[in-house]
This record gives C-alpha cells, structure tokens and sequence, in this order.
C-alpha cells in the first residue's frame, strides 16, 4: 500500500469558527483532525469561515461564522432598495453553506485532492458522484433526523465513519467503512487528582441532554451543581422553566458558556461530569475532556456512552435517577488515573488520526477507485 502523504480536503461546518472559543463540537473535531494530519506530513486543505486559525491551508469560504455573523446584518428587515431594484435583506445561510461546498467541490474536481473529508450533514453528498476523487462523510448523528435519510438513501453506497458503533442503529445500511472515535489534543488537558465536592453539566440546555436531570440527581446526592453551557433561544423555556428556578449560587449555579479555557478548571476539579442524556448520543466530547483531565463520566446507559465509559472504572453508567445518585455516592471508587489513560489509550487525536489515515488509504488505493477516476477523466 502506497504510504505517501496524501493531500486531505477537510470541509468543516461554517456554524462556528474551526477551532470554536466554546460551544461547536463538529469545528473542534475538524481543527484536532487537521492539526494532526499536517503534524503527520499531509498536505491538508480546511474549508471553513473566516476567522478560522489552522496549521492546514484555510479556504475561508464564507466571511463570517454563522453564529457570528455581524448582528445589524442579521436583523437588517426586507426592504426593497430603488436604487438597484434589489430586495435587501439579512443574509441567507442556505445559500452561502451551497457556496461553502461548492468551493471545495469545484477543487476537487479539479483534482486537487486524494480525498475529501465532509462533516455536513448529507449536504455535501450530492456531490459525491461528480468528483473523482472519494468524498467519505462522517455523520456525528446527523441520520437521527428522519427528514435527512432520503438523502442518505440515494447515497448510501459512499462510504460512511461513524463515530461509535452506536451511532449506525440510526441508518444501519449505509455503507460504513470504520468506525473512528472523536479524539481530542490530551495535552491540553490539564489531569488533576485533587477534586472539589460539586459535580459537573456541560453542554446545550436542550431537553434531549437532560440538563434538568442533572438538577435532581445533584439535589438528591446531596452535591453542589455547576452547570454550563449554550442556552438556544428554542430551549429558552425549558431553561427558564426547568432550570432557572433552581439556581441559588450555591447549590445549583450557571457559570455560562464558557470558553475551553474557562471550562477547563471545572473539569479539573469537579467531583465527576453529570451526562444523563435522553437520546441515543453518538458520542460524547465533554465526557472525554473530563475523564483526561482525571474526572469520571456519570451518564445514562444510552448511545455511545457504553463505548466511552468503563463501568466502575473510568464513571458510571445508570439506567435511572435512583440509580445515578447511588452511583454518585461511590465516586470515590473512580481512580483519576484510570479516567486519563482511558482517553490517551482510545481518544487522543492521534488515535483519531491513525483511524481517518486507515480509511483514507483504503479509499484511494481501492481499485474501484481507480475505474472511477478513469471514467471521471473519460
């Protein structure tokens, strides 16, 4: 097999900058693969916004990340301009996400890459037959919305990574060609041993993250609750409803959404990261930044978390609230050490890495792929 570097198309969400300030799991993903795979000699192209900051060749392919799009701009009413006989209006991220693609499309097709990387959804995979190179997606759960499998079963025969192997009951039948778990920089992780009393809730305050969840267990355990995270204006009211009324600034508090670097001491010094989701989770970043820097995951026995968690080793898994405030109560059975060996072993970027190199050169060494550029060039 053919062990050359390989030029790397990675086509990044544009909702946030690569790497995000705080909240945008898919742009951290993006920025740790890209980090690596240049570290490693690839030749590697991220398309992303604007004010992005890579060590990979930036494509800035939209002026501003969406979520940071100037805010006159945004609220800028439809009107109609006499001048240039133009309707004026706020910007329209369909169209500029199209673009987005696009721009990374008409390289490719141009032959500059060996294979591009998607991680937009089923977006970019009306594209996939008109390149001539492999375009391999990475869903991070994006088959959970029904309305996007119609797509995906037009294109179910490009390859697929799933990001746990729980993550495939959400569209059993595309063609996964691996499963690669999402990998973080350890390093920056600081591992601490000494741990306060509070337990920790990182992450959107949507239902389906069971925020208010965490709010019981922690009322019931008898522990302080630190809580960050994104509040949408769709979950205003269920923050509003079910967890504003809780808040005291002692034993329930809401420190915000926070930068990585803010968040990292509540990692660090939290008892454990309170995980009781709804939903069948593919993954689960804010349990593995916990567990480097020595703190245990705590989460329901749903999605992914079985894959990430050793049980009784590096967290606990529940099945209940009753079962999750018996498991905070043994916590101290959790050795920190055990939590950061777990993540450098199986989710470090350069396991990450080492999975997404696999499946690259399978791709462009495959014979089939070879036809397939032949009859592209034809």
């Amino acid at each position: 097999m053919n062990n050359d570097p390989l030029r790397i198309a990675i086509l990044a969400p544009v909702s946030w900058p690569v790497p995000p300030e705080s909240y945008g799991p898919w742009e951290q993903v993006c920025s740790n693969i890209a980090e690596e795979l240049v570290r490693r000699g690839h030749d590697v192209t991220l398309f992303a916004a604007a004010g992005s900051r890579t060590s990979a060749k930036l494509v800035a392919t939209v002026p501003h990340a969406f979520n940071l799009w100037p805010r006159e701009e945004l609220e800028r009413e439809h009107h109609f301009d006499p001048e240039s006989g133009l309707l004026i209006g706020p910007p329209q991220f369909r169209a500029l996400e199209q673009q987005h693609i696009a721009i990374c499309m008409e390289a490719a097709r141009d032959g500059a890459f060996d294979v591009v990387h998607s991680h937009l959804h089923v977006h970019a995979l009306v594209f996939s037959r008109l390149i001539p190179c492999p375009l391999v997606t990475t869903l991070h759960g994006s088959a959970w919305v029904r309305a996007d499998q119609v797509v995906l079963e037009r294109y179910k025969e490009q390859p697929f990574v799933s990001i746990s192997d729980a993550e495939r009951a959400f569209k059993p039948d595309l063609n996964y060609v691996a499963t690669v778990y999402n990998g973080i920089d350890v390093s920056r992780y600081r591992f601490c041993t000494k741990k306060d009393d509070f337990l920790l809730f990182s992450g959107r305050f949507a239902p389906e993250k069971g925020a208010a969840d965490a709010v019981e267990i922690a009322r019931r355990a008898g522990r302080p609750l630190k809580m960050a995270g994104m509040i949408e204006d769709k979950y205003r009211d269920y923050f509003d409803t079910k967890i504003k009324p809780h808040l005291d600034g002692k034993n329930v508090e809401y420190v915000g959404l926070l930068t990585q670097a803010e968040l990292a001491p509540f990692y660090q010094q939290a008892r454990a990261v309170l995980c009781p989701i709804h939903w069948a989770e593919p993954f689960g970043l804010v349990g593995i930044e916990a567990m480097a820097c020595g703190t245990p995951m705590l989460g329901a026995r749903k999605g992914a978390f079985p894959e990430i968690v050793e049980d009784g080793k590096t967290g606990f898994l529940f099945d209940s609230i009753d079962e999750a405030v018996e498991k905070v109560r043994r916590l101290d059975e959790i050795e920190p050490s055990a939590c950061r060996a777990r993540v450098e072993q199986k989710f470090s970027a350069a396991a990450m890495a080492d999975g997404y190199e696999s499946v690259y050169r399978k791709l462009v060494n495959s014979p089939s792929r070879d036809d397939a550029s032949a009859q592209h060039r034809g």
